[in-house]
């Protein structure tokens, strides 16, 4: 059992903020950056899902997490998603975000064509041995067709690079016992699991709705650590509401996390319409309103 945090405990699934004309827009993505991490974040997680990686370039993956690691310093951790459907590519991805000076890796399990867990286990092993970084594996069979079986994550545990995995694999029992009989450091990808999953040895959460609400989602954790389960349990219940609507509206988190920061998606996704938008914003109102009350 582990109780190291490689990358620390709150980290932002960082969204990527484009120009109203589409293009990567640098310079927001810095601003962005910077104050995420005043507001509490110990580390940036780029060209995630919630930073669009389908539909940015190889080009524009590079840039950004130049971008980032210039514009907050070498202290917090910079994670570069490099997880796609060919392991080749992905191995491409991972030497390519080495250079632009990431410090780990997010790597998820590969989509769509729905390898055995043999191989799902190769492309892991290939795509770590391909840096000298850190791997943060990538459990979402929601979204990729595929489990990491409890088994094969343990197999991938003894690998030195392999050191730390985003659940979102909604299996409270499986992670409890491999964070229990494993060095990985797990980290909630499901904000509805935050505090559960920290409150059976977790080492924090990557958080969509940290773009948004950063300091009230580490607040939780932070009163988890001063012995006051009570309020941690109170915090996290204030930020449900925020994180179900953006969430699990049907929506993707990336179109709510931009109707809340403002700025356009790619195609195929769409802004988030007026009606939308309002109720996105009288919740975080609220959310901002109650936490500020002690």
């Amino acid at each position: 059992m582990s109780t190291e945090r490689p990358f620390g405990r709150a980290l932002c699934a960082m969204i990527t903020p484009f120009t109203p004309a589409g293009a990567l827009d640098l310079d927001a993505a810095g601003e962005l950056a910077v104050r995420l991490v005043a507001e509490g974040c110990d580390g940036l997680v780029l060209n995630g899902t919630t930073g669009e990686s389908p539909t940015t370039s190889d080009a524009e993956k590079a840039a950004l997490v130049r971008a980032v690691r210039e514009a907050v310093g070498p202290g917090p951790s910079v994670l570069a998603g490099v997880g796609t459907a060919d392991t080749r590519h992905t191995v491409e991805l991972a030497r390519q975000a080495e250079h632009a000076g990431a410090d780990g890796l997010l790597v998820v399990t590969p989509y769509y064509s729905r390898p055995p867990q043999s191989a799902v286990e190769a492309h892991f092993l290939k795509v770590a041995d391909a840096t000298g970084l850190p791997v943060m594996v990538y459990d979402i069979p929601g979204r990729t067709g595929t489990r990491i079986e409890p088994a094969t994550m343990r197999r991938l545990a003894e690998h030195p690079a392999i050191v730390a995995v985003k659940d979102c694999s909604y299996d409270l029992l499986a992670s409890a016992r491999l964070i229990a009989e494993t060095p990985l450091a797990y980290y909630s990808g499901c904000e509805e699991l935050n505090l559960p999953l920290y409150a059976v040895g977790g080492a924090g959460y990557v958080s969509t709705v940290a773009n948004v609400a950063p300091r009230q989602l580490r607040a939780v954790l932070d009163a988890f650590d001063a012995d006051d389960p009570a309020e941690a349990i109170r915090l996290n219940a204030l930020t449900l509401p925020l994180a179900e609507l953006m969430m699990a509206s049907g929506l993707p988190g990336t179109v709510t996390a931009k109707a809340l920061l403002g700025g356009p998606p790619r195609e195929p996704l769409q802004p988030a319409d007026r009606e939308t938008v309002d109720g996105l914003r009288a919740v975080y109102e609220t959310l901002v309103q109650a936490a500020s009350v002690v």
